[in-house]
């Protein structure tokens, strides 16, 4: 992303409702033409965020820039921004085709370059042929498309879309966030999209902001995120994780001997970990492997197995270890012999499966 220019920045935005802290000191750029998803728990600040940079609020402190002017106390109508939500807001005793061409006829656009813009979206979004439709004829994926094609056909610089596909089914919500990226990719226009749905947050940006508690906790491209999570937060809102409680015994060169139920694990080091700090390995329930028999594999610990789950193609498989710990692998179930309650079982991982991480998840504000 640093090739591109930036757009958006967000410097030391804090944000507090009455004695409660909302936002606490947050940074970002966001690059021209970037996807990016504001993704975490309820309650975390994504909303917030996104009525400052659309000027629904205002920040406590803190400035927004975009392209470089401070836009901070400007207000939404004169921000190149747009807002879609999660309930379309649509116009119910307008069509469609009036629906969609509502922001350019307050601007006072010629009618022709209005018919031609309306029919420009609405191609855009798949709706062609809609433009007589009433809302209340439309499904809840109609609307939302008309919805987008509301706020696309002002040409923002920025779009801001607040959990856009909360409403709709799982299958219109698949089908949907690809349309949402097509259009974006065509675009190419910045969408800042919030969700709390991972796997929404992973297929569809290009970096996705982890937020927690009023802060950004990490900000990555998806596959560097889930690859290499900075805190047992991060490794445990993304995906299914083990998080394996040890303590550093060595650290040389690279390398650390994790202390786990027993067992001396080598992993790989961080430039922080010292000798005796309590650590927690984040691994992959689907980078956990299982054996019966013993195998050579530098990280490897040995437990019985408490249950395990099938579901079709998958199993998830729960191995306790010798100090209480709990592990899930889980892992295809072609050509398997079920796995039995209480017998002992190998559980292990290549080491740089494995990334050590500090535990974060007791923090409060």
């Amino acid at each position: 992303m640093a090739e591109r220019p930036v757009l958006l920045s967000l410097r030391g935005l804090h944000k507090s409702f009455d004695t409660q802290e909302a936002l606490n000191g947050l940074d970002l750029d966001v690059y021209q033409g970037e996807f990016l998803t504001l993704l975490g728990p309820s309650g975390c600040g994504k909303t917030t965020t996104l009525r400052i940079i659309a000027g629904l609020e205002q920040p406590t402190s803190g400035r927004v820039l975009l392209d470089g002017q401070d836009i901070t106390a400007l207000a939404p109508e004169k921000r190149a921004v747009n807002t879609v939500f999660q309930n379309y807001a649509l116009f119910p005793h307008m069509n469609v085709a009036r629906n969609v061409a509502y922001g350019l006829r307050m601007r006072g656009a010629p009618k022709s370059e209005i018919s031609a813009r309306v029919d420009e979206m609405l191609e855009l979004v798949q709706l062609t042929g809609y433009e007589k439709r009433m809302p209340g004829q439309l499904s809840g994926g109609q609307r939302q498309r008309v919805a987008i094609a509301r706020s696309l056909i002002l040409s923002p610089r920025l779009l801001l879309l607040d959990e856009p596909l909360g409403a709709l089914d799982l299958q219109l919500r698949r089908q949907m966030q690809q349309e949402l990226k097509r259009m974006q990719q065509k675009l190419g226009i910045t969408f800042i999209y919030i969700t709390h749905d991972q796997e929404e947050a992973m297929s569809m940006s290009d970096r996705i902001a982890l937020m927690r508690l009023g802060r950004f906790v990490q900000i990555d491209a998806p596959r560097d995120l889930y690859e290499r999570p900075q805190t047992a937060f991060a490794a445990s809102f993304i995906g299914e994780t083990n998080l394996i409680s040890g303590r550093a015994e060595a650290v040389k060169e690279g390398e650390v001997l994790l202390q786990v139920a027993g067992f001396s694990l080598p992993c790989v080091s961080r430039d922080w970990i010292v000798p005796g700090e309590a650590l927690l390995l984040c691994v992959r329930a689907e980078r956990l492997h299982l054996s019966h028999e013993p195998v050579p594999a530098p990280c490897r610990v040995a437990g019985e197995i408490v249950e395990s789950h099938y579901a079709g193609g998958e199993r998830t498989t729960v191995v306790r270890l010798p100090d209480g710990q709990v592990l899930r692998a889980r892992h295809t179930t072609e050509g398997e012999s079920e796995p039995l309650p209480g017998s002992r079982v190998y559980c292990w991982w290549h080491p740089d499966s494995g990334v050590l991480v500090r535990d974060d998840r007791e923090e409060t504000p």
